[in-house]
């Protein structure tokens, strides 16, 4: 048992010559040497797989609870760019195949001496917060549309290849069910046998993996390395406005001889005053209040403040009387 556990490890970490492996390009097996190469990736499969072959007694396989803890660990601890080329994988040959079947150690993981019902298996998923999570996340992102041009939910590959990763290690854990090359066919250890009244309930939960497209067309979009060519098309995101920001009057850096500057700031800022608006500590009302009580004397740049009422009642006063002088000086 112990030669027999050592030649399982030694095909799963893909190291050496793999005795059923063609001349032909494997491509799960050069997603398992890649992994190999990332200390993170091979520790934690290497975990798993020590885990998942571990027999506890000539009755009971594995410890099913430890095994399926350590493949979700892996999934969800190692970049994707590993994982998915180890689940994902395009097999030309039935050895390839095998070898994509055999990543998640089903013998453990995903096999059992019998097929429960597929609505029972759903209720015991259900009855944990975590699976329910991950199989609403499934259908959701992975159920069929027809309105899509590769039958997923906003054309969105990655979301239903991380959301099918994401059940692997519950009870609802999916796998391949055979070794096809070609055929791709994933399906929970399950079947709708007893299902009584529901049959219809049970054949249909069942489909949304068996005869999916969106999930089919996923993972053989990954495996060709065609899925790159599909972005996820969310819906549009609202422009974002700038906030409105009030144009604040401000005082040139190089202050003229020009008495005009003087009359325009008072006009700008006393239509403020004319509105009835109260003084605050907004930047605009102090800056208003600035301009207000500044003056800029004719010919200097001299900044004279205004801080009287007479002040300001006499500047009104020349400003009216300045025009009746220049029409006396022009007769």
């Amino acid at each position: 048992m112990i030669l027999a556990n050592a030649f399982c490890l030694f095909f799963f970490l893909g190291t050496g010559a793999d005795p059923v492996v063609s001349a032909k390009s494997n491509h799960c097996l050069d997603a398992a040497k890649a992994c190999n190469l990332n200390d993170n990736c091979k520790k934690l499969r290497s975990s798993y797989i020590s885990i998942c072959n571990r027999e506890i007694s000539p009755t009971e396989r594995c410890n099913r609870r430890k095994c399926h803890k350590a493949l979700r660990q892996f999934f969800d601890r190692v970049p994707s760019e590993y994982t998915y080329r180890m689940l994902f994988c395009s097999c030309q040959d039935q050895a390839c195949a095998e070898r994509r079947r055999q990543t998640i150690l089903p013998s453990c993981s995903y096999e059992d001496k019998e097929k429960p019902n597929c609505l029972e298996l759903r209720t015991l998923c259900r009855m944990d917060h975590l699976c329910r999570s991950r199989l609403a996340d499934f259908h959701a992102n992975c159920r069929a549309s027809y309105r899509t041009l590769t039958s997923c939910p906003a054309d969105n590959y990655q979301a239903c290849l991380g959301s099918y990763a994401g059940m692997i290690g519950f009870d609802m854990t999916p796998n391949y069910v055979d070794s096809n090359p070609t055929g791709i066919v994933v399906s929970p250890w399950c079947n709708c046998r007893g299902s009584g009244n529901q049959e219809e309930e049970c054949e249909k939960f069942l489909r949304d993996f068996t005869e999916n497209p969106c999930l089919r067309n996923a993972i053989q979009a990954f495996g060709n390395g065609t899925d790159v060519n599909m972005s996820p098309k969310g819906p549009p995101m609202p422009a974002t406005q700038a906030p409105r920001v009030e144009k604040i009057p401000s005082l040139p850096d190089d202050l003229s001889d020009s008495t005009s500057l003087g009359t325009s700031v008072i006009t700008t800022c006393t239509s403020i005053q004319e509105q009835g608006l109260k003084a605050n500590n907004s930047k605009e009302l102090s800056m208003c209040f600035t301009e207000l009580t500044t003056n800029i004397s004719p010919g200097s740049k001299k900044v004279i403040r205004l801080n009287s009422g007479s002040s300001r009642a006499r500047l009104s006063a020349a400003l009216t009387v300045l025009p009746l002088l220049m029409l006396t000086l022009a007769l």
